[in-house]
Formats: structure tokens, C-alpha cells, sequence
């Protein structure tokens, strides 16, 4: 059976942490759908379209990803989507308590779409969007965490008042 499987998250910005990830979960599944969320819980340095648009540019290359901006629930959007997996990524312990506990809610929503952890490449497990995003507003160089497009896009973002 080929599955269909969607990387949700907020990717503000994409980072290299992610992009393994989605490289990797491609190999493995039929489609991945990598879901940049609207997520009102935060406040993005990038509007959902500019995120949507960096991922774009960044997993260009891969012929079986695609990626859409959503709202809501996760599960409607897989459901609504066909996607009967969620891939959530584990960087280090300390992020297992709160996925584990998100994946059980998402079992209990629906019980036909499984949730996936995996883990990045050990060069990446460092790297978070939160702290690639303080680095460049800092005038940091950030070009090893991110793809280059995305690094341009942080540093233009910065001289923005």
C-alpha cells in the first residue's frame, strides 16, 4: 500500500533540520506534504505565504513533496488531504513528552491516521527555527542552518523596520 504522509509545522524559517527530514520521509513514502501551519499560538517573523513560498524553493528538487499553507486542525488537513500519516520530528529527548502526548490526541481524533517520529541527521539536531531566527535578527550568520535562499531571506528580513 503506498502511503501518503504530511510534515506539519510552522517552518519559520525552514531550516536544514527540516529539510533532512522531509528528504528522508520522501524516500520513504509515495507523497509527503510538508503543511507550513498559520499557527495564531505564535507570531511568525514570515507571513504563511513567504514560509510556504521558502519551502518551495527549498525542496524544489524533490518530486514527490508538496507544499501547502493550512489553518486548523492537522487531522482535518490530513483527512481533508488524504494523508494517512504525520511525520513529527525528534530532535532530543526533552521533545519526546510533548509529541508522544500529541500523537496520542491525534490517535484519539482519528484512528486512521498514524503518527511517524523521526529523527535528524546528528549535524542537525541542534539546529531550531527559534534559534536560526535570534542568530539572523542578531546579525548572525545562519548560512550552515539554512538553505541559501532562506539565509537571504532572514537577512533582508532584518533591515525591515
Amino acid at each position: 500500500m503506498k502511503r501518503h504522509a504530511v510534515y506539519p509545522g510552522t517552518f519559520d524559517p525552514i531550516t536544514n533540520g527540516h529539510q533532512d527530514l522531509v528528504r528522508r520521509a520522501a524516500s520513504i513514502f509515495a507523497r509527503v506534504v510538508v503543511a507550513v501551519a498559520a499557527n495564531p499560538n505564535k507570531t511568525p517573523l514570515f507571513t504563511v505565504d513567504r514560509r510556504v513560498e521558502l519551502a518551495r524553493q527549498v525542496l524544489a528538487d524533490v518530486p514527490n513533496v508538496e507544499v501547502m499553507g493550512y489553518a486548523g486542525l492537522t487531522i482535518d488537513f490530513a483527512r481533508e488531504h488524504g494523508l494517512s500519516v504525520i511525520v513529527r520530528g525528534l530532535r532530543a529527548v526533552s521533545d519526546f513528552e510533548f509529541e508522544f502526548q500529541l500523537a496520542n490526541m491525534t490517535r484519539h481524533l482519528s484512528s486512521e491516521v498514524e503518527t511517524v517520529f523521526m529523527t535528524p541527521q546528528e549535524q542537525f539536531t541542534f539546529i531550531s527555527s527559534s534559534l536560526v531566527r535570534e542568530i539572523a535578527l542578531l546579525g548572525g550568520d545562519v548560512h550552515e542552518f539554512v538553505h541559501p535562499v532562506v539565509a537571504e531571506a532572514l537577512r533582508t528580513q532584518r533591515r525591515v523596520p
